[in-house]
């Protein structure tokens, strides 16, 4: 839950870089709240409205993680564009978000290196 709320709380953090575990938490923890919040939805009957406003509530810390991670392999954050690409795009993105972290980099040092991993 650490790697989420350090997402969620940058926001709008679309310099520096995210190693892998800080992106793959906050999308776990995203799928879980998103199917819990439709699942009540379900039981109580009414439409998309917890979900939706809680997608709109994570689009630019989703964005921004994005952006980070990206950078984090050595890409600028402009190849989240891939993704526009039906099918083709967003396995490119997918591989690309799974890759290792690379060395130090324009965007900064490594954090698995210790700098900038606090958590």
């Amino acid at each position: 839950m650490e790697w989420y709320l350090k997402v969620v709380k940058n926001y709008v953090g679309f310099t520096g870089r995210a190693r892998r575990k800080e992106y793959w938490m906050f999308v776990l923890f995203h799928v879980i709240i998103y199917t819990v919040l439709a699942i009540v939805e379900n039981l109580i009957g009414i439409p998309s409205v917890l979900s939706g406003l809680y997608s709109l509530a994570v689009l630019l810390p989703s964005l921004g993680v994005i952006v980070r991670r990206l950078h984090d392999t050595g890409r600028t954050g402009w190849w989240i564009l891939i993704s526009l690409i039906p099918v083709i795009g967003t396995i490119v993105l997918l591989v690309f978000l799974c890759l290792d972290s690379t060395e130090d980099n324009q965007y900064g040092v490594n954090p698995k290196n210790g700098a900038g991993a606090s958590i």
